[in-house]
């Protein structure tokens, strides 16, 4: 079994996080995005991971650390690993086309932007599994369409009347990825665009016309990380679960001067607390100094410095330096607040 991971994107909703660390490498409890869902993944498939592929973008932004830590990533899991480049941004099913040389075989294809929590088996019979989630607003969704052997015959985009409440979140297994691969070719040949891109769902409304059996593998949860607000949410999600799991998650050598710390919460590696309350909720990377403050449901990431602050639903990147009571924010990486 094989893992492509396509992550080539800036992610611009995630402005500006994603200027200068790339959207997956952002964490959430602890972790950064695109680990907990590889390892998501590799938990729900209960197979050997022969390979995990990464298609990442320009080297100038994700560069030989970006490398380096996805490489270790796939090779903790015991897998091989393999970088591919999407220098030009030309879509999902561009992406994956990058990866050409390793779409045989069976697959998953998961997009770095989501995590989710999930307990079933893979369909085995089918040619072709797409994840979804049920949603109560299906018309904001990419949905499937089911006959009434519950096989996907349709992929329909926001449809403005009901098709049905699964939406597809991104998240595909192939028993054998080269058909994919063979159909994608076709729409890279044949110039199909849509959205001004070559999309994934071309190459699979082809599988489905030349009678390929798609079903549905159903998650429990599905968590976004495509903007601020929605990975802020998705944060407190991943710390409940990780809670109820009874996993570690405050580092053993932080200094803890004077403070309280409201679990469930992370604290990473030497962070020194002064003064203050943390948590519910709050992940803190390592590094950080948090003085005179109360941080809760928020994430901050390593090295950074909190001073007086009153910190609710806020978002701060790498070494930045807050001093202030603002308790709505969100500064990427090297900013300043004083």
């Amino acid at each position: 079994m094989k893992i492509i991971v396509p992550m080539a994107g800036r992610g611009s909703r995630l402005r500006p996080h994603s200027l200068t660390v790339p959207k997956p490498l952002i964490p959430v409890a602890g972790k950064p995005i695109v680990h907990r869902l590889v390892e998501d993944i590799v938990g729900v498939l209960n197979e050997e991971i022969d390979e995990i592929a990464f298609i990442l973008g320009d080297p100038a932004f994700f560069g030989d650390e970006v490398v380096e830590s996805l490489k270790a990533l796939a090779t903790n899991l015991g897998a091989k690993p393999t970088i591919y480049r999407q220098l030009d941004p030309k879509g999902t099913g561009h992406a994956i086309m990058c990866a050409k040389d390793s779409l045989s075989g069976p697959a998953v294809i998961a997009y770095a932007d989501t995590l989710i929590r999930a307990d079933f088996d893979l369909d085995k019979d089918a040619d072709a599994v797409i994840w979804t989630k049920k949603v109560k607003n299906p018309e904001a969704y990419g949905v499937v369409n089911l006959n009434e052997n519950n096989e996907i015959i349709e992929l329909v985009e926001k449809p403005e009347k009901y098709v049905s409440d699964q939406a597809v979140i991104g998240i595909y297994y192939f028993k054998d990825v080269s058909q994919l691969k063979k159909e994608l070719q076709y729409v890279l040949d044949n110039n199909i665009i849509n959205g001004g891109e070559y999309q994934i769902n071309d190459g699979i409304k082809r599988m489905m016309a030349a009678g390929k059996i798609f079903k549905t593998g159903t998650v429990d949860e599905w968590m976004d990380c495509g903007n601020k607000e929605v990975t802020v949410e998705t944060n407190q999600r991943m710390l409940g679960f990780l809670a109820e799991a009874k996993t570690k998650l405050i580092a053993e050598n932080i200094t803890n001067d004077n403070s309280k710390i409201i679990e469930p919460c992370f604290i990473g590696e030497n962070v020194i607390l002064k003064n203050s309350t943390v948590g519910p909720y709050a992940s803190i990377g390592k590094g950080t100094i948090i003085e005179n403050s109360t941080v809760k449901n928020s994430i901050i990431q390593t090295n950074s410095k909190i001073k007086n602050a009153n910190l609710d639903n806020a978002m701060i990147g790498n070494y930045a330096t807050f001093d202030g009571k603002f308790t709505n924010v969100s500064i990427g990486d090297y900013s300043e607040l004083k």
